[in-house]
């Protein structure tokens, strides 16, 4: 059976030359929004909403998805009524060199350090 294709629901997203650091590395600076990216990061396909397990009310939730789709940090697209999330990582890479996999690996290097678990894992 074929993939359902993604409604005409259009989300604004920056086009790669409007990708901002400073927008990218405030969206990068909120724990929360850092946790969704390292899940992407570790995700072989997109990953809908619903999939992440944050501590905070479904509002802020998709406050925090809209930071990082405007910042250029993730691409959301609609397949039926779900939001699928896409890391845009040959963006940022294009872009900042390095800055992607940097700020993954600190991130990583802090969780095991604070003994946090990985990103991708469920309690």
């Amino acid at each position: 059976m074929p993939e359902p294709a993604a409604t005409t629901r259009p989300l604004a997203h920056p086009g790669s030359a409007e990708i901002r650091l400073e927008g990218v590395l405030h969206a990068l600076s909120d724990p929360v929004r850092l946790s969704i990216v390292r899940e992407l990061a570790a995700a072989a396909e997109e990953l809908a909403c619903s999939h992440f397990v944050l501590p905070v009310t479904k509002s802020t939730t998709t406050h925090h998805f809209r930071v990082l789709r405007e910042a250029g940090v993730v691409r959301q697209t609609y397949r039926g009524t779900t939001k699928l999330n896409d890391l845009r990582r040959a963006d940022l890479e294009s872009l900042f060199p390095g800055l992607l996999d940097t700020v993954l690996t600190a991130a990583g290097a802090e969780a095991a350090r604070l003994n946090v678990p990985a990103a991708g894992v469920r309690p």
